[in-house]
């Protein structure tokens, strides 16, 4: 049988081994060799099957406000959808949110497109311009799907890793001895998932300076947790605006707005590139959905007061988490500057210490290997007060046993 009904390829998916998957006909694809779901997916599903078992658990694993999308955005898609707005959108996405994220970057609307989060962005950017062969550099500590977008598309990721005593970001010095003939892009990622780390205009000058006497690459710099810092954010361009015509930011209202489901990100490039990306959306998912894209018009026309006010309680988070982590000896925490994120040290096995942590005390971290750095985890602080302490004083108790 060719085809099997969707419950039976679904527990294949999850149960089944690659010889039951052969064995019913369906032969997958030579480009995902190695590419399996994110461990940060895999741990989540987990986490959430124990539940469904009747275990205790405190998930600190997931990258999702625990704040609800605001009011007046939620009013305004019920005025969307129930006065018709509910049709095919254009591809490149309607035109008034077009300008209204044109005027957030201080650009022009065919400069922009919509997709379906800022995770579409990046995957449709990577495969309207990586050939086969072609190198994306990448510092590592980084978010897990960057290194997969690149080899579905053929290319190369080029990974640099960037410890705890860089503060997890790229220096001049490694990107200059990094890049090649065939280097395509550099990718990078600020406020950082999984560190916080964010760069500031001299680092990012200093990146853009190497890059000046590199003209064939490009910089996608994902920007997707600006509104989430605790000092200072400069977008990469403010840094470097003579490279905007081979740039692209990255962003969207999923992290601070709270608006994980309604999926809508967006792309700010050259029109050139802007173009090959609607190319690309457009034989997979055309336009993103009416009501969603009304939703984030919304958000970014309205009053940003609980912006702030969200920010200043992740930012009592982080230091309340920073604190009790570092309380526990073995394991040292740097306090990030942005994003909801704490990527403290592990001095075990990553993936056996947080595979273990879930299994005994029912608490879901995801191990550093998931992005390119073994021998840290990351702990996300976008959970309430009580199911912080709940996690990490689990997490204390089964760490002194742990190291026995």
């Amino acid at each position: 049988m060719l085809f099997q009904s969707q419950s039976s390829a679904y527990r294949f998916h999850m149960e089944g081994s690659m010889e039951d998957f052969e064995s019913h006909r369906i032969i997958r694809a030579d480009r995902l060799n190695g590419l399996e779901l994110s461990e940060i997916v895999r741990i989540s599903e987990k986490a959430a099957y124990l539940r469904k078992q009747g275990k205790d658990v405190v998930a600190l694993s997931t990258g999702e406000p625990d704040f609800p999308t605001p009011d007046f955005v939620i009013d305004a898609a019920m005025v969307a959808a129930r006065s018709g707005a509910t049709r095919y959108t254009p591809t490149a996405g309607t035109i008034e949110l077009r300008s209204a994220v044109a005027a957030e970057h201080g650009r022009q609307p065919g400069e922009v497109v919509i997709s379906s989060g800022a995770k579409q962005v990046l995957s449709n950017a990577i495969f309207a311009t990586v050939n086969p062969g072609d190198e994306v550099v990448i510092p590592a500590p980084f978010w897990t799907s960057y290194a997969d977008m690149v080899r579905i598309a053929g290319g190369v990721p080029v990974i640099v890793k960037c410890g705890v005593e860089q503060g997890f970001k790229l220096r001049p010095e490694q990107l200059q001895s990094t890049l090649t003939e065939r280097s395509k892009w550099l990718l990078l990622n600020s406020p950082s998932n999984p560190t916080g780390a964010i760069y500031s205009a001299k680092e990012f000058s200093g990146l853009a300076e190497v890059l000046r006497g590199h003209p064939a690459i490009g910089v996608i710099s994902d920007e997707i947790y600006a509104h989430l810092s605790y000092k200072q954010f400069t977008s990469f361009l403010a840094a470097a605006p003579d490279l905007a015509d081979r740039t692209l930011i990255v962003s969207g209202v999923s992290k601070a707005w709270a608006m994980t489901g309604w999926r809508i990100g967006w792309g700010v490039g050259p029109t050139n590139l802007i173009k090959a990306i609607i190319d690309v959306q457009g034989q997979s998912t055309s336009g993103t959905c009416s009501i969603s894209q009304a939703a984030a018009l919304a958000a970014l026309e309205g009053d940003r007061t609980l912006l702030t006010k969200r920010c200043d309680i992740y930012c009592k988070r982080r230091d309340h988490v920073v604190a009790k982590l570092n309380a526990i000896p073995g394991i040292t925490c740097t306090v990030p500057d942005g994003a909801f994120y704490v990527f403290p040290t592990c001095p075990f096995d990553d993936g056996e210490f947080c595979a273990q942590l879930l299994e005994d005390v029912g608490v879901a971290v995801v191990p550093g290997r998931a992005f390119g750095m073994p021998g840290h985890f990351r702990l996300s602080f976008a959970y309430s007060d009580a199911n912080l302490d709940a996690g990490i004083s689990r997490m204390a108790r089964f760490f002194e046993g742990y190291q026995k």
